[in-house]
């Protein structure tokens, strides 16, 4: 029964492990004995990898090189978990959400274009909005991020707390 349970929560584990976008996309590489000999010990675990690879140079006076080799990455991945570490704990460890942050084509000044096209021509759909800001402004834009990015602009401007400060 507790070897049934075991399984269970491994992919329990790991099913939260890839929902967070922290899988060791190479378990394989860790060579490191603690991980070879202890379950509590997870290669697909990026983030226990990586805190285990800083505890061996801090605490057990490791080398970086050493350390990055026995656990399957590299010096300067070591460098950049080090520094996310000392500046965020844990959660520094955390892989970062990939791709752009915000939509940085849709600028202040395109959505000030983008509302004064829409008010004019309120049929306007996505598609031709893009193709009106790539003839006028040469900026590529999709549809479904202009359509996307309006709506946000619209939900914020009606929202019962828009204007108070």
């Amino acid at each position: 029964m507790a070897e049934k349970k075991r399984g269970s929560e491994d992919s329990r584990k790991a099913a939260a492990v890839r929902q967070h976008g922290s899988l060791n996309p190479r378990p394989e590489g860790v060579g490191n004995d603690l991980f070879r000999t202890y379950d509590f010990f997870d290669p697909n675990d990026l983030v226990q990898v990586k805190y285990e690879m800083l505890r061996q140079v801090s605490v057990e006076r490791g080398s970086v090189t050493e350390a990055a080799i026995q656990f399957g990455l590299s010096r300067p991945s070591f460098y950049e978990a080090q520094t996310a570490f000392q500046q965020d704990g844990l959660v520094g460890l955390l892989p970062e959400k990939r791709g752009p942050r915000r939509a940085h084509k849709l600028s202040a000044e395109i959505m000030e274009f983008l509302q004064r096209e829409k008010a004019e021509g309120p049929e306007l759909s996505g598609a031709a909005l893009a193709e009106k800001l790539w003839k006028e402004r040469r900026l590529r834009v999709h549809r479904r991020s202009i359509e996307r990015a309006l709506a946000r602009r619209e939900k914020k401007l009606s929202s019962p707390t828009a204007g108070r400060s």
